[in-house]
């Protein structure tokens, strides 16, 4: 037998790799370790302290905006992933041709777009005050199309002679649901609702022409404070939104590839 010799990376293709993550992680490094500079400028650095987390547990405007962005990204998240599960359940059963161009738009479309549409709608067509309710309301219609995209995915892979064996077996449709193929897509719907989670927590463009006058968020928050200097205490606040913000993506991930090896 003719062992494969394991071709080694061509140094430039090394090099290009480090430059982009380079360009990546670079700025959030620098984010995260200004978090702890000792100075108000944060100009240069002058020293280490954690005297900005202590500032921003004090800060009643940012836990406030903590508080509205946690329950925005909660009910956004749980609404979507019980709408988004539907319709990847119903692109996979039905095939109609329309549907997948329905419920992928949203994804697909600009973020500036998405907001101004949105925008007009609650205002000339709903006759909605801005507010909570249309935050969430957006986030739920952006955020769905990406929990029904993972639920179609893992139903794709899954193998059908089960669905027809449940029937087989005199299970009705809500039973072959209920038994068989809920407790096999339950880890992507679970990593739908983080994904929609993390994208609610995170959005800024969509909740910025849907918040109206009042509604603050992290981000917008944030957005608010840079205008007049950039503080370690956004730092601080940027640091831990990224910190949550990764935490759920590697959850997902974990649940992702569980999910990958217990169909295989």
């Amino acid at each position: 037998m003719i062992s494969a010799r394991r071709r080694s990376t061509p140094v430039w293709l090394t090099l290009a790799a480090g430059a982009a993550f380079a360009f990546l992680y670079l700025p959030l490094i620098v984010v995260v370790a200004y978090s702890f500079n000792d100075s108000r400028l944060n100009a240069e650095w002058v020293g280490f302290t954690l005297n900005w987390y202590r500032v921003l547990f004090d800060d009643a405007e940012m836990l406030h905006a903590a508080r509205n962005s946690l329950g925005i990204a909660l009910a956004a998240s749980l609404c979507a992933t019980l709408l988004g599960t539907l319709a990847g359940l119903a692109m996979h059963r039905t095939r109609l041709r329309w549907l997948p161009l329905l419920v992928i738009t949203p994804v697909a479309m600009p973020e500036i777009l998405q907001g101004v549409s949105l925008l007009v709608f609650f205002i000339q067509v709903l006759h909605l005050t801005l507010g909570l309710v249309s935050v969430v309301l957006a986030h739920i219609t952006f955020s769905l199309g990406f929990v029904a995209i993972v639920v179609r995915v893992r139903l794709e892979g899954m193998d059908e002679g089960l669905f027809e064996a449940a029937r087989d077996l005199g299970a009705t449709p809500w039973q072959s649901f209920r038994l068989v193929t809920f407790p096999l897509i339950l880890p992507a719907v679970v990593a739908g609702f983080l994904m929609s989670f993390t994208l609610s927590l995170d959005d800024f463009v969509i909740t910025f022409f849907t918040a109206g006058v009042g509604v603050s968020t992290l981000p917008l928050q944030i957005y608010s404070m840079i205008k007049i200097a950039v503080t370690p205490e956004v730092n601080a606040v940027s640091t831990l939104l990224m910190l949550l913000t990764l935490v759920l993506v590697v959850l997902a991930s974990r649940l992702d590839k569980g999910f990958m090896k217990g169909v295989a």
